[in-house]
């Protein structure tokens, strides 16, 4: 037979010998793997893999610290270190209530009053500016306005202020700060006489004084004393006779008490 292959068939080739496998485990068989039994290396492998990922991941692992005692053991001990204090059933126990006060300036009020012309004065401005001129609850005698003269008996006579039922020497204070203009005898009937000038064209004068307790050029304060209550100059009876001007004309002092 010719050592060339006939035409039309194939040489023959070799068996193909299939590779053998790695580690020598048997063909079409995958390598068993072996489970992690700690949990240290499923946290390994969790980690590795979120590493991978870009996965920032946080394992909370088994801690062995002391628990805390129990809340009702911890009560229990705060309990018996506790201070027990005995009192007098019978005691009396007094409460404070704080006191709730409204500091409202009086002073600053009337130096705010507007004054118009004369003796006209916006209605309501000077309500409550000035303070009682005497220690006492003022009780009227005779109102400001025209009235019948208790002295001569005249009618039509001007009435300049308000006059307060006081015995006398009963104490007459300034009704706002100020300073003493006038502090003497008053020729015009007022007798012993006291004028406070307040600012802003506002005066009050204090009447028929038994004696006077401060001079020309004094500063006083509200409630500060200026006297005390008498019936000198013209009058009737122990009063005090008590007057408002403003811009140099008398005005009602109930309007601005």
């Amino acid at each position: 037979m010719s050592k060339h292959a006939a035409p039309g068939r194939r040489r023959a080739s070799a068996p193909v010998t299939a590779p053998r496998p790695r580690n020598g485990q048997p063909s079409g068989r995958r390598r068993a793997e072996t489970k992690p039994s700690s949990f240290g290396g499923a946290a390994q492998k969790v980690a590795i893999t979120a590493a991978t990922s870009g996965l920032i991941l946080t394992v909370a692992l088994p801690t062995t610290a002391a628990v805390p005692e129990p809340i009702e053991e911890m009560q229990t001990a705060a309990v018996e270190e506790a201070v027990v204090v005995s009192a007098d059933p019978n005691a009396t126990v007094e409460f404070e209530r704080a006191a709730l006060t409204s500091k409202s300036d009086p002073d600053a009020k009337l130096r705010q009053v507007v004054v118009a012309a004369g003796s006209e004065v916006a209605a309501g401005a000077a309500k409550g500016t000035l303070a009682t001129p005497l220690a006492s609850d003022l009780v009227q005698t005779s109102g400001f306005g025209y009235r019948v003269s208790p002295i001569t008996g005249s009618a039509g006579e001007l009435h300049r202020g308000q006059d307060f039922a006081a015995a006398c020497g009963t104490d007459v204070t300034a009704a706002a700060s100020g300073t003493v203009t006038f502090a003497g005898w008053h020729g015009g009937g007022g007798g012993n006489r006291v004028v406070v000038d307040h600012g802003n064209g506002v005066e009050t004068t204090y009447n028929h004084m038994s004696n006077l307790a401060v001079g020309v050029g004094a500063t006083v304060e509200r409630g500060d004393l200026v006297g005390a209550s008498g019936t000198t100059g013209a009058s009737t009876g122990c009063h005090l006779h008590f007057e408002v001007m403003v811009n140099g004309d008398v005005v009602d002092p109930l309007g601005w008490l």
